[in-house]
């Protein structure tokens, strides 16, 4: 049996995830999703952001970035969760296309890569603490760490996140009730020593929205958040509270749990800063020994309460990272080489190219690289959310269901696709001060702004046209059928009728069949001339097969 033909690592990736597979309760699913507070990623970039620009900028900033995230990626979140998508089907299904949602599964690799290499490094470092070792070789460790832990996907995810919660949240309580218990702790959580001079000048508008516009980045956070959240059961009478409120908390909330994260690293950084230098502040596993130090008195035991903690979260975090990542690039590549080799398989390579950004100092240029990247990411995910809002709800200008499946769909729909490009190159040019430097330092502002704007205008201007390229004549009391290709059977949602191999085929199979070119829909790239909207009925007419044309 290959690697793509194993239930247990798949997760059903690549596809509508069945009712049948998704039997975790809300709250597992929530503790999977809740990772993401684990992460020292927040301890280290909160040290950061104080030592540059002050406590009271920080914060502000902080809460600006959180207010702005917040109701975006609450509509993502419900739609991941509802529909048992992953964010890249989404994505194609609104406004994208099937080909121009490959671009989002880029961008969307590209910040679990980011990531995964960043974490990995603070990992790293706790590692070469504990033990001695090169960082460099403390690299190629952690990352080969990684790789057995996350082939087994949600099957061992679930269980792991669970079972290291109870010994996390006792290792982060005892560094904070010690960090707070400290002379004098309220002053130097507000005023740290290792504050820069600019930091210390007072708050000032531009400064609020420098570090807001880097954080935006974290609105993207909402796609590995909805790699769990695709896996929810279906809401009953007896579940819906509790399953509104995981998801809410599961997605979303990450916001405001990432405002709970500034208070304790700050608390903890303004407590360190008053024993060792902002370089060491800076990296978890020396800032938690020096907080670990007052508790025990002892540096070795410190240092060993330290590492244990900083691995734990790491461990914790990076399964996410690493799962997330191997599900984009399968995406990716699954649609530009007509190939599914198994999700497993990309784990080796987001591993791989993790490995080598850790190599070359992602650590040193991280809030550099987020300042770029946060334009990129906030344009994807507010595109998505103007066409589910305003498009799909509000104009009636797309279709309500989600549409998905190849055999569906244009190549490109300018409505998403156009939309992005168009905001993240705005955005781009401001970033590099062609409008001035205050633009610059607000470029992901602008991304945001065009990103929210333009979609309904395309839709109008296009008349919503794009969104769906044919339909599936499927039996009505049908709640699986087979794949004239793989043989499987799989959830009626997941299925579309296929001329090319006289039968129906999963959603899976039609992104990997590279010989039909398109026959299903001979106007793959825009519609004919005369062509009208289509809607997504349940069943359609044989003639209802190809596009309708007035």
């Amino acid at each position: 049996m290959g690697l793509a033909d194993n239930p247990r690592m798949e997760d059903y990736s690549l596809r509508y995830t069945p009712a049948a597979f998704r039997q975790w309760s809300p709250w597992m699913v929530f503790l999977s999703c809740l990772v993401g507070i684990s992460a020292m990623a927040g301890y280290a970039l909160d040290a950061a952001f104080v030592d540059a620009f002050g406590f009271a900028n920080a914060l502000a900033g902080f809460a600006v970035a959180a207010a702005v995230t917040l109701p975006l990626t609450l509509v993502i979140a419900f739609a991941i969760a509802r529909k048992h998508v992953d964010i890249d089907l989404l994505t194609r299904g609104s406004g994208f296309g099937y080909l121009g949602s490959t671009l989002t599964s880029l961008v969307y690799a590209t910040y679990t890569l980011i990531f995964l290499a960043y974490e990995g490094a603070i990992m790293a470092q706790a590692v070469t603490a504990l033990t001695h070792l090169e960082i460099q070789l403390s690299y190629v460790v952690v990352s080969a760490v990684m790789i057995p832990l996350t082939l087994y996907g949600m099957s061992f995810s679930a269980k792991f996140q669970a079972w290291t919660w109870p010994v996390w949240i006792a290792l982060i309580g005892l560094a904070l009730g010690t960090a707070a218990t400290a002379p004098g702790a309220g002053h130097a959580m507000v005023h740290p020593a290792t504050v820069s001079p600019a930091g210390g000048a007072g708050l000032t508008v531009l400064a609020v929205f420098t570090i807001a516009a880097a954080q935006l980045s974290l609105a993207t956070q909402v796609g590995e958040q909805g790699d769990y959240l695709r896996l929810m059961p279906d809401p009953t009478a007896g579940n819906r509270g509790r399953w509104r409120l995981a998801v809410i908390m599961g997605g979303p909330g990450f916001a405001l749990f990432a405002v709970g994260i500034f208070f304790a690293s700050t608390l903890l950084v303004g407590y360190a800063a008053t024993k060792v230098g902002a370089e060491q502040v800076g990296v978890p596993v020396e800032l938690f020994t020096v907080v670990y130090e007052r508790l025990t008195g002892n540096h070795t035991v410190a240092l060993v309460l330290a590492g244990l903690l900083v691995l734990l979260s790491q461990i914790k975090i990076n399964i996410m990272n690493t799962y997330s990542g191997s599900l984009s690039w399968s995406n990716f590549f699954s649609r530009l080489l007509h190939r599914h080799p198994g999700r497993a398989v990309w784990v080796f390579l987001q591993v791989g190219l993790a490995l080598v950004l850790m190599e070359i100092d992602i650590f040193s240029h991280i809030v550099e690289v987020l300042a770029w990247y946060s334009s990129v990411g906030v344009a994807w995910i507010a595109v998505m959310v103007s066409d589910q809002v305003i498009n799909k709800r509000l104009l009636g200008l797309a279709p309500a269901e989600l549409v998905f499946h190849r055999a569906h769909l244009y190549h490109v729909n300018p409505v998403g696709f156009g939309s992005m490009i168009a905001a993240g190159a705005v955005s781009m040019i401001a970033y590099y001060g062609v409008f001035g430097a205050t633009a610059a330092a607000l470029s992901p502002f602008i991304a945001l702004a065009v990103a929210l704007v333009l979609p309904p205008v395309v839709a109008l201007a296009t008349k919503g046209r794009w969104y769906v390229a044919r339909v599936s004549d499927l039996p009505e009391d049908a709640t699986e059928l087979p794949c004239s290709v793989c043989e499987g059977d799989y959830d009626v949602a997941d299925m579309a009728t296929c001329p090319f191999h006289g039968g129906t085929i999963c959603s899976l199979c039609c992104s990997t069949e590279g010989r039909c070119h398109d026959a299903c829909k001979p106007s793959a790239w825009r519609p004919p001339k005369g062509a009208v909207p289509l809607g997504l009925p349940r069943t359609r007419s044989p003639e209802a097969e190809t596009l309708e044309v007035a």
